[in-house]
């Protein structure tokens, strides 16, 4: 169902060395390298002039699976597997598109782990890259496309290649750009130079990496600048693991006062940050640059150029790599999960209070008019404004662990509300400084189902340490009540990307459905999902454990 017309243009996609391709890499030019279809699912073809292989609606239908298997693997060193894609699908059936799904499966287990996950039609070749953790245990990499609604669905790969490295890292040699794009501007892009490819305007005589004129790099010209602030960006491959230490690159610059060359971090929730900017030309030969990097969160890097005008003369980059080591021996401030999180079962943890009353960590027998704690039912929680501590305009304090600054966190923690006629800032959470002044409230209670669990669930981002302060306010005594808190949770990057994945194999929310579980029939004595109370009065729970509602 491709066409064949398309197959001369993904010619010019041929990696250098294919038919001597790494170990769990694979161009399908006359097999597939070890890769097995799955006999009980649908057979991935290999095209017969080679270049790809494919599955699509002439040999199944809408919902049926093929499954695509390695040979044993081992990633000793951390390395990058890049993956080269297409997904097609006619323009009448865009609501139900096909998918395709790549799985890690451990020698030692017996499912298999989602890394990626694509279902975005295209009409021409993407690339995926996944940073794969080193690792002693062998592994196998399974492949699934699931064909999606219409006549013209298929799903196609180019090329599957795991090589020893960061996927983040770049020698510009390879005509996949290791899966680096251009930001397309009218007037200003990165293009690739050196080899066969000469620009008359610069003209640089080697690149970095070989030393030749036969060598590749990036670069970006101002001479078709037409504006003021003309910018070109050259963005990396989103990083998929956690990772901290020293990006370097190598790079040139001519006529340096009329362009600013920066570095950026650009998270997944569009946030940028700079994190270096050149502060002098330097000189004709290569520069090297070293810059303290950390994603502990799925970051992009990105290249940025900006010209003053058609004379801003050029820019180069070549050689990009990246080292767990610190540079020049820098320390990097850790920020601990487990430290900053606390559920409350033996002490408060890292947390603390003002002197005087405040939180209480009590324990409460469950029964129809309170739940007990959140962890287990049957444990410990914090308690604050109970009657007998309560004073008009009083308020409980509740300080968390401090925070190392410029990491994007995810706040979690579960509240209930006993009491209160009015609701409303009952309980807040507050960003405060170091030194204990206030500087933002990202959180307040509107309004609440009373005395039932809910889970509350904040992103924020400061560039100073902070810390996370829960605040309890009584406003009078005659509207005063009981604040539970319970499972306070602190995780670097955003609440909202461990949504994009489904959970491991055996976890389970049932927010969105049975996710993998399974039942052999459904009749009255089946298992339903359900929300708020249970039918029966005096019996079950008031809400769902996750959050409440």
């Amino acid at each position: 169902m491709l066409l064949r017309g398309v197959l001369l243009a993904l010619q010019a996609l041929q990696l250098a060395g294919a038919l001597d391709l790494p170990a769990g890499s694979c161009a399908f030019e006359e097999s597939t390298c070890g890769f097995d279809s799955v006999l009980a699912s649908l057979p991935w073809i290999l095209n017969e002039e080679g270049h790809y292989i494919y599955v699509d609606t002439s040999f199944g239908k809408q919902g049926e699976k093929a499954v695509l298997l390695s040979p044993d693997l081992q990633a000793e060193e951390w390395s990058c597997l890049r993956l080269v894609y297409q997904i097609t699908t006619s323009s009448e059936s865009l609501s139900d598109p096909s998918q395709l799904n790549l799985y890690m499966r451990f020698e030692d287990e017996s499912f298999d782990r989602l890394l990626w996950s694509a279902k975005e039609p295209s009409d021409s070749w993407l690339i995926a890259s996944l940073d794969l953790q080193n690792s002693s245990k062998k592994f196998k990499i399974l492949i699934e496309g699931v064909l999606g609604q219409g006549n013209t669905a298929s799903i196609a790969l180019f090329e599957i290649k795991m090589t020893t490295g960061y996927c983040i890292e770049c020698d510009f040699e390879e005509n996949h750009l290791c899966g680096f794009v251009n930001r397309w501007n009218p007037n200003v892009n990165w293009f690739v130079g050196g080899g066969s490819i000469r620009n008359v305007h610069s003209i640089l005589p080697q690149d970095h990496t070989f030393k030749s004129e036969l060598g590749h790099y990036m670069y970006v010209d101002s001479v078709y600048v037409k504006h003021f602030q003309e910018v070109a960006q050259l963005i990396s491959p989103l990083t998929t693991a956690p990772m901290a230490g020293c990006l370097s690159f190598y790079y040139q610059i001519q006529q340096g006062n009329d362009n600013v060359f920066s570095l950026y971090t650009r998270d997944v929730a569009g946030l940028y940050e700079e994190i270096w900017k050149a502060d002098r030309p330097g000189n004709a030969a290569w520069n090297l640059a070293e810059v303290e990097f950390s994603a502990p969160y799925p970051m992009e890097v990105i290249f940025e150029v900006a010209f003053n005008g058609p004379k801003g003369g050029y820019v180069a980059l070549d050689d990009i790599s990246f080292s767990p080591v610190h540079c020049q021996n820098q320390t990097e401030l850790l920020f601990s999960a487990v430290e900053a999180s606390c559920n409350f079962e033996q002490d408060l943890c890292n947390f603390y209070q003002d002197e005087g009353p405040g939180w209480t960590r009590v324990k409460v027998k469950p029964n129809m008019y309170r739940a007990g704690d959140h962890t287990t039912g049957l444990g410990y929680y914090l308690l604050a404004n109970t009657k007998f501590t309560s004073q008009p305009g009083y308020i409980g304090r509740l300080y968390g662990p401090s925070l190392p600054g410029n990491l994007q966190y995810c706040l979690r923690f579960h509240y209930a509300i006993y009491g209160f006629l009015k609701m409303s800032d009952t309980l807040a959470v507050y960003i405060f400084e170091e030194n204990h002044v206030v500087q933002e409230k990202i959180w307040s209670v509107l309004e609440s189902p009373r005395g039932v669990w809910m889970q509350a669930e904040i992103t924020f981002k400061k560039p100073m340490p902070t810390k996370v302060v829960f605040m309890s306010l009584c406003k009078s005594f005659w509207d005063c009540g009981l604040v539970a808190l319970d499972d306070i949770t602190i995780q670097l990057g955003s609440c909202s990307s461990s949504e994009k994945l489904p959970p491991p194999p055996g976890e389970c929310t049932f927010e969105q459905d049975e996710c993998t579980f399974t039942q052999e029939k459904r009749n009255r004595s089946s298992w339903h999902r359900r929300r708020g109370e249970t039918p029966t009065s005096y019996t079950g729970p008031k809400g769902d454990h996750t959050t409440g509602v």
